[in-house]
């Protein structure tokens, strides 16, 4: 009988910004404070990128080199880079394009994913078929965000929560058992009015009239997005492990996406997985969109033993939101 070939992570690369942001200094640009940023959020500080003409492909070029130094990959050996992103440095070229262009895979096709904070996942999703098709051998998914560049830092209730960061992995394939084994991935358009960017896109082009009225950050209404988001990701979660026969006692670890610590508590209170197994980074970082889960594994890397059911779950704007049921391939 021929072996199942998956696509595996063999390695993580991450970067964020030097500049830190913290709850104390936005305290001083709106009315708000650390006790309720982080009772509400569970974010105590956010990187954010400084400097003239520095974009989200800044950040991913670093992510990227990162996972390259790791894996002890030559960039020419890469086949495909695809960025999951919600920031691009421009609408065309894709920021993946950059990329490639900046870290020397000059043998790489590349291309960019847009699902919000869903991004990564989807990204990783796609990327899987790539391998496990036989068409390509190394491929790399980026979660890249410069979300300082969308958001309205007079307005309280979405500048506490969004930082700037960028993390990578490298796929490829697998025939011991381990890797991607199953996912789950969801949308639901009709949440435009409650989690949206208004101008800037070809329905609203940038006019001066977009740009009086503030319409190129982040608008979001929270309360709505709050219990879409809570029903959703907690629910695909759950869905995908008794798709798979998995109990709380069989996952390993819960990688869910880093928006708010409210939203990852109900995730794993409906999953039946204790806190211990929940990896969370959010008070450092805040919510980088496609960068939220590939950071965690970044960041957490070192606990993750071969074999491990690890379990990836997201919502974001959109509405997306999905889960990932996977099988760690090295151990650190």
């Amino acid at each position: 009988m021929l072996k199942k070939t998956r696509a595996a992570i063999t390695g993580v690369g991450g970067h964020v910004p030097d500049y830190i942001l913290t709850n104390k200094e936005l305290e001083k640009m709106v009315d708000t404070n650390d006790e309720w940023i982080t009772s509400r959020t569970g974010v105590k500080e956010r990187h954010i990128l400084k400097g003239e003409g520095q974009g989200t492909s800044h950040m991913g070029e670093k992510a990227v080199r990162d996972l390259l130094r790791k894996t002890n990959t030559d960039p020419l050996e890469v086949d495909m880079i695809l960025c999951a992103t919600a920031t691009p440095d421009y609408i065309f070229p894709a920021t993946a394009n950059l990329i490639c262009d900046m870290v020397g895979a000059k043998n790489a096709f590349s291309f960019d994913l847009q699902a919000a904070c869903s991004g990564f996942l989807y990204g990783l999703v796609t990327a899987q078929q790539f391998i496990e098709t036989g068409k390509y051998k190394k491929v790399i998914v980026v979660g890249a965000d410069k979300m300082s560049s969308i958001i309205d830092y007079t307005d309280r209730k979405t500048c506490i929560i969004f930082g700037d960061g960028a993390a990578a992995v490298m796929l490829e394939p697998d025939d011991s058992g381990n890797g991607i084994q199953d996912s789950i991935l969801r949308t639901d358009g009709s949440g435009l009015p409650y989690l949206h960017l208004k101008a800037g896109g070809s329905r609203r082009p940038a006019s001066l009239e977009t740009i009086q009225n503030r319409e190129h950050y982040v608008f979001q209404e929270g309360a709505t997005v709050f219990k879409f988001a809570v029903t959703n990701m907690a629910g695909v979660a759950a869905e995908i492990m008794e798709r798979n026969n998995l109990t709380s006692d069989d996952v390993a670890y819960l990688v869910p996406h880093q928006a708010n610590k409210r939203i990852i508590d109900a995730t794993a209170e409906r999953m039946g997985v204790g806190g211990d197994k929940v990896l969370v980074n959010i008070e450092k970082y805040g919510n980088t969109t496609a960068a939220t889960i590939p950071l965690v594994l970044w960041d957490f890397e070192k606990n993750f033993k071969k074999g491990d059911n690890i379990i990836l779950a997201a919502f974001g704007g959109g509405f997306t939101w999905g889960s990932c049921y996977l099988k760690w391939a090295y151990n650190s």
